[in-house]
């Protein structure tokens, strides 16, 4: 499937597929969505000094990346990707000059470089597992504080948004756990509801009214 580099409104490339009419990030702002939904609606209501993050669609590896820049605590970072980036994909990504991060460039590049399937100390905060799945592959329980939900639309790939899925993400998080997504469709919340999930609407990123967040309440 052909794959084009896009400059959003916020200056930040992403990765379109024009056959699917399809990107990895917003049009409206890679970078001004990462820190909407994942960051300010996700990684900062989680109180634990200890992170366990979960990210359906590693992608590019922005959400990431800035998730690393935030710093300040203990991250133990998976990231589910059944359709790993090219390399020469990852070079024409400019998130390092937008975010004025020249200095953490090598960590954005040591995120892409190390091997799938293994732990990988980033930093001595950060941790890093990479692992090529299918997302209905996915059995973990019990493991994480947070997941960003950052797959394909359901207009492309519904099945990825099914209770099935949601059931998954539901057993993968802990108590209290949250799972924050850029979708806002009805047929989406109410697959999370029917799971478990205690569902709320928030206003969305730009170019989006609202986005959805999730919380296993047991």
């Amino acid at each position: 499937m052909k794959r084009e580099i896009l400059v959003t409104s916020d200056g930040s490339t992403t990765i379109h597929l024009p056959e699917l009419d399809e990107q990895y990030h917003s049009k409206n702002g890679s970078i001004n969505e990462t820190y909407h939904v994942f960051i300010n609606s996700g990684l900062k209501l989680v109180s634990s000094e200890k992170v366990a993050i979960l990210e359906i669609g590693f992608g590019t590896g922005l959400n990431c990346f800035i998730t690393y820049l935030e710093g300040k605590r203990v991250i133990d970072y998976v990231g589910v990707e059944a359709y790993p980036v090219t390399a020469e994909e990852v070079e024409k990504m400019n998130f390092i000059s937008v975010l004025k991060a020249e200095k953490d460039s090598a960590v954005f590049e040591k995120m892409h470089a190390v091997s799938w399937e293994e732990k990988h100390q980033i930093s001595e905060t950060f941790s890093l597992l990479k692992r090529k799945q299918l997302f209905e592959n996915i059995e973990d329980e019990d493991a994480f504080n947070l997941i960003y939900f950052d797959a394909f639309g359901a207009r492309v790939q519904p099945e990825l948004w099914s209770e099935e899925i949601f059931r998954k993400m539901f057993n993968a998080l802990k108590e209290n756990g949250i799972l924050v997504t850029y979708s806002a469709k009805g047929s989406v919340r109410r697959a999370m509801q029917a799971v478990g999930f205690t569902v709320e609407r928030l206003p969305g990123p730009p170019g989006k009214r609202e986005m959805l967040r999730a919380i296993k309440k047991l």
